[in-house]
């Protein structure tokens, strides 16, 4: 009708105020059946704003973040840095005190888990406890800051987020070849890359000047997205399809944005329209990704071009090196001269030559391929009229970024590139959306430490989201990151230091009434692990857990038949054996369609869409899983084995190891009780039945030291198991 809901100042002319005061059930908003009334108060204070100009705010995260200052407390002992200034503030308006803080214990644990996803060992934690200086506690954070695995802790959420899986996804969901990528990602963190610089390397590291090798490996993030490989498909349709999902995922990892929605209309919610996410898709229209169309195939693992082939980076330095050696024995044979001297030398140094050309192939034949970025002359594109990729009426649009936010300084000048847009990202001089990608990322660094994000609908910052709880601090926050220059583990650092970061996550019960979901962040939190930590967590307690960094995705025991119904083609899943088979869960086979139960019970992701929150469940499945998985039993064989050999003295003394082991802490005279009752009932019955006990045992390919009674060490394996199933053993306190 051309009528506008809302004219300044006209009151008249305002259809949104016509649509709530007509008698029309008809045209009456709120429509009647949603049983919402508005009051005549609410009726004349929205007449009142109309007439005044209704003037609104942008919607607060659109707002570029600002820095205020620290606000006021009157408890000014409690905090340690400038964050607690913020929780305090809010605490004593509502008339709370922060939690005490944590035992000394949970606080390693704590940090351990948050910080690299491993347990302590108990020397680390024997350490701590011991070391009363005033700075003992930060000398544990850096100490895990630099540790390796902190990579590998990073790397794993992240990897939710850009839905890193070692397969295409539809059809038959073929593997692809991108290990390499998981692996560029946990050295950045290791090596604290700032932000900024990692995200132009992922979106264009391609069209960086002097391209490295690792920035094209980085590009591999484009090439994530889920592919069909069927005969049958359509290539125009999947265009359609795989521009859509890019788009998706980038403004859910870097924006905290749903423009998935203005794929087929103007956003519901956000001021995102259908040409803005057209233009979005237009950035990409220079990846060459339709050689897989004619190239790829139903092979293992699939064709993906373009591909490059890499070496580790350790490997890389092997290799460099052999070469320089092959090239200076080279040189020495070709500088020989004739006679019998010469010949025996040149024999000699040529068995050399030889060998290290040996040595040079087997270093080079471990390179994996990978897929990457190449740019190529754009494809035209245009708005698809209700997203209908049959449809060629729409405008043709050029890369833009959505019309509502800054500009890039050359907007409308040129055609602008991938990383134009990933430099729009992480701008904070008007051009671009720096403060507000600072936001969504420390808001998830939030949720890492504390639970729940400050806002918390990661996935979604705008319309349908949460205004943030401490909305000041998430924006102090955002700048500081800004300020910092975009340093990762600067900003880990200053959450974890935090007072607030050390609280012990029991509330009292007047506390759990008031704020049952700690928003207000009077405690800290707890929850189960991540299924990879679970994992982890095991086989770092039994001695299991291979901790070598990066290599090829690894396939743990899995259920036999479970690949079953997979086709084209069909295929038989092999589990590795030896050291691969106790590696990371970080370094599992990710199979989106059917991804592993072990992972799929404790709820991790299929990694089909970006997935920057992972639900916590409590399911029997769970419980089977700990119970029965063989990666389990046999990490509790091996703590077992531990137990007996390293544990000495009595049952009692030995399950107090096995706790200190397990959870860092003594049993209780309650629970040594129940666990030496165990052990003894489970020893008679296995001396009664050998061949239960030597089966029981036996199970899996884990060695374990020979000599060891056979009876004791499965009566111990009992234990173990109890150990490794407490809820206290897989949770974060």
């Amino acid at each position: 009708s051309g009528d506008r809901a809302i004219v300044p100042g006209d009151v008249g002319a305002s259809e949104m105020l016509k649509r709530i005061v007509t008698d029309d059930a008809e045209e009456l908003m709120p429509p009647p059946k949603s049983r919402k009334v508005l009051t005549g108060k609410q009726k004349a204070l929205l007449k009142r704003w109309v007439s005044e100009g209704a003037v609104y705010a942008k919607h607060w995260a659109y707002v570029e973040p600002k820095w205020v200052g620290s606000p006021k407390v009157k408890d000014l002992k409690w905090g340690v840095n400038w964050v607690d200034r913020f929780i305090l503030a809010r605490l004593e308006r509502e008339g709370l005190r922060p939690s005490a803080d944590a035992d000394r214990v949970t606080l390693i644990r704590r940090l351990s888990f948050d910080l690299t996803g491993l347990p302590p060992t108990s020397a680390e934690v024997k350490a701590f406890l011991a070391d009363r200086s005033a700075n003992a506690y930060e000398k544990v954070v850096d100490r895990l800051l630099k540790s390796k695995h902190y990579g590998e802790r990073m790397a794993a959420y992240w990897l939710d987020l850009v839905r890193f899986a070692d397969t295409v996804g539809y059809h038959g969901d073929q593997d692809h070849n991108i290990s390499p990528y998981r692996d560029y990602v946990i050295n950045a963190f290791n090596a604290n890359m700032r932000f900024d610089q990692f995200t132009k390397e992922q979106l264009a590291g391609d069209l960086l000047k002097g391209s490295t090798l690792d920035q094209k490996v980085a590009t591999g993030y484009n090439r994530m997205l889920q592919t069909s490989h069927e005969g049958g498909v359509q290539p125009k349709e999947y265009l359609a399809i795989y521009a859509a999902d890019r788009v998706r995922n980038f403004s859910g990892v870097w924006l905290g944005g749903t423009m998935g929605c203005a794929q087929c209309h103007d956003h519901k919610y956000d001021p995102y329209s259908m040409r803005d996410f057209y233009s979005l898709v237009a950035f990409y229209a220079d990846i060459d990704e339709a050689q897989h169309f004619r190239r790829g195939s139903n092979s293992l693992p699939t064709r993906r071009p373009p591909e490059i082939r890499v070496l580790s980076k350790e490997d890389r330095v092997l290799a460099a090196s052999l070469e320089k050696k092959i090239k200076g024995f080279e040189a020495l044979i070709k500088a020989l001269g004739k006679g019998k001297s010469a010949g025996q030398t040149r024999v000699t140094l040529s068995k050399k030559l030889k060998a290290l050309k040996g040595e040079h192939a087997k270093v080079m034949k471990r390179g994996r391929m990978t897929m990457v970025t190449v740019s190529i002359k754009p494809r035209v594109i245009r708005v698809l009229p209700r997203g209908n990729w049959l449809d060629d009426s729409g405008e043709i649009v050029q890369p833009a970024v959505p019309s509502f936010l800054p500009q890039p300084a050359d907007a409308g000048k040129r055609r602008l590139t991938r990383l134009d847009l990933a430099e729009w990202l992480v701008k904070t001089d008007g051009r671009g959306v720096g403060g507000l990608t600072a936001r969504v990322y420390v808001n998830r660094l939030w949720y890492m430490f504390f639970g729940v994000g400050l806002s918390k609908r990661l996935d979604d910052l705008g319309g349908q989201g949460e205004p943030p709880v401490h909305g000041a601090l998430l924006d102090h926050l955002a700048v500081e990151f800004v300020r910092g220059k975009w340093d990762v583990k600067r900003m880990v650092k200053l959450l974890v230091m935090s007072r607030a970061y050390r609280q012990s996550s029991v509330g009292d019960s007047r506390l759990k009434e008031i704020d049952p979901y700690n928003r207000l962040v009077a405690r800290q939190g707890r929850w189960r692990l991540p299924a990879e930590m679970v994992r982890d967590n095991a086989l770092a307690v039994s001695g299991l857990l291979v901790r070598d960094i990066g290599g090829p995705s690894v396939k743990p025991y899995q259920p036999a038949g479970y690949y079953q119904h997979m086709n084209f083609p069909q295929r038989r899943y092999k589990a590795d054996v030896g050291p691969k088979q106790w590696r990371r869960g970080l370094y599992m086979h990710w199979q989106r369609m059917f991804l592993h139960p072990m992972l799929k019970a404790f709820d991790a992701p299929s990694r089909e869409e970006c997935s920057a929150e992972r639900p916590v469940s409590n399911t029997p499945l769970a419980a089977l899983t700990l119970l029965n998985d063989p990666t389990f039993v046999e990490a509790s064989r091996v703590f077992a084995a531990r137990i007996m050999k390293e544990g000495k003295g009595t049952v009692g003394a030995r399950i107090q190891w096995a706790f200190m082991e397990g959870l860092n802490r003594k049993p209780s005279v309650r629970e040594r009780q129940i666990l030496t009752k165990l052990y003894l009932s489970h020893l008679e019955d296995f001396r009664k039945d050998a061949g239960a006990a030597k089966a029981f045992v036996s199970s899996g390919t884990a060695p374990v030291e020979k000599g060891l009674d056979v009876f004791q060490l499965a009566a111990w394996t009992s234990v173990a198991r109890t150990i490794l199933n407490l809820n206290e053993t897989i949770t974060r306190n």
